[in-house]
């Protein structure tokens, strides 16, 4: 193993559509105000960590935007800018950067179609891109990300995660994985979710985190 890539972990998983592509700014589109995608999708998050078990990505998008009291059009219009989803600034540059040392995956609340439609955006060949209906569970259950680790063949020690949810934090400290949370938009700390080892509003400290990985490892 070359000298300097020797401190990285051997793969960093990556929350999608929060931790490295701007959905927010697709979903308060479709919904026609910020304020009516942010209900929109509190209460979508709501149905897919009350679930658990996978149940169809689109149809509980479709029940959140009822429940919130938004149009049909709503969830054919977030359909429609799927493939418009912009890129966080930093998150290509940090790929690339991570690409020649380790391994990376995605693993992501999504069905399988627009999943990987959504991971192409990237440009990067990902080693794998795990979606919520391929691994039959939705996150924070554990085995999505568990699932990543094992097409991989990583094990948790060795592997980091890059998320861009709070309640991500319940699934990556049952599996094992060292978490930085990419909080973009301020959110709080869901309550009991245990602490990532590191939070910040932008993925600038990611790399020099992930550089140093193992000569930190706890």
């Amino acid at each position: 193993m070359p000298a300097n890539t020797a401190a990285y972990p051997r793969a960093v998983l990556f929350d999608l559509l929060t931790a490295l592509l701007d959905s927010w700014t697709v979903w308060n589109a479709a919904a026609g105000s910020e304020s009516a995608g942010r209900a929109w999708r509190a209460e979508y998050l709501r149905l897919t960590y009350g679930c658990g078990r996978y149940e169809p990505y689109e149809q509980l998008v479709r029940q959140a935007a009822q429940a919130t009291g938004l149009p049909d059009s709503a969830p054919a219009a977030l359909q429609a800018g799927w493939r418009t989803l912009p890129c966080w600034s930093g998150a290509r540059e940090l790929l690339q950067a991570l690409r020649p040392h380790c391994k990376v995956a995605v693993v992501t609340n999504c069905s399988q179609r627009l999943g990987h439609q959504a991971a192409a955006l990237l440009g990067i060949d990902w080693d794998a891109v795990v979606t919520s209906e391929e691994a039959g569970y939705y996150k924070p259950d554990p085995r999505p990300y568990q699932l990543a680790l094992d097409i991989l063949d990583v094990p948790a020690a060795d592997a980091a995660f890059i998320a861009g949810s709070g309640y991500d934090m319940f699934g990556t400290s049952r599996v094992g994985l060292r978490t930085y949370w990419h909080n973009r938009v301020g959110l709080a700390l869901p309550q009991d979710a245990p602490a990532p080892e590191l939070q910040s509003p932008t993925l600038d400290a990611a790399l020099p985190w992930l550089r140093t990985f193992r000569a930190t490892a706890r």
